[in-house]
């Protein structure tokens, strides 16, 4: 049993807001504040859903928005914020004062990620597209050939040993596996 929606689908507008209700929004919250938006539209007099009425407010007519264009001190600080945190708007919102988070995520896709494209860096990874993932690859064939000497080693110390003892050293000289691993990425 979920909650219950928040307004009637039948009787909201829906699509662009006017001029006129853009205001009526603007005055109730200068007036009341901002407090439940589920009861806030009736209490206006707007025709729109809760939802639809929040998401107004806070992406489009906040007195503290910041609007036109982006900086390059902006692009930039959204480029590293966004390789420490990833997709993560509203925390790359929170640094950059009177920016809303969808407009950073619309701004990014819309832009920065070409920039970064054109330059040569990939915008997931911000790693050189053309480069290598890593600078080292982990392999195990220095160390099986390592291995196999001290097992040698260890038999040439042990010539008093059974022949069965050294029937299973034997083994161990030349195994079956191929260790020449290696772990990248695809």
């Amino acid at each position: 049993m979920g909650r219950s929606p928040c307004c009637e689908k039948a009787h909201t507008n829906k699509g662009a807001w006017t001029k006129e209700e853009d205001d009526r929004l603007i005055a109730y919250i200068r007036a009341h504040g901002e407090g439940c938006w589920r009861s806030l539209p009736k209490a206006a007099g707007l025709l729109r859903c809760g939802k639809s009425c929040r998401l107004r407010w806070i992406n489009y007519l906040r007195p503290d928005l910041k609007r036109g264009n982006f900086t390059e001190e902006e692009d930039e600080l959204i480029i590293k914020l966004h390789s420490l945190l990833g997709n993560k708007w509203s925390l790359i919102a929170g640094r950059l004062p009177g920016r809303t988070d969808n407009e950073i995520k619309n701004y990014w896709n819309t832009h920065i990620r070409r920039k970064l494209l054109n330059r040569g860096i990939d915008p997931a990874t911000h790693r050189p597209i053309h480069a290598p993932l890593s600078d080292f690859t982990i392999t195990f064939a220095e160390r099986a050939k390592k291995d196999v000497g001290i097992l040698q080693r260890e038999e040439e110390k042990s010539n008093s040993s059974s022949s069965e003892e050294s029937s299973s050293w034997q083994q161990y000289k030349q195994p079956d596996l191929n260790l020449e691993l290696s772990i990248s990425l695809p």
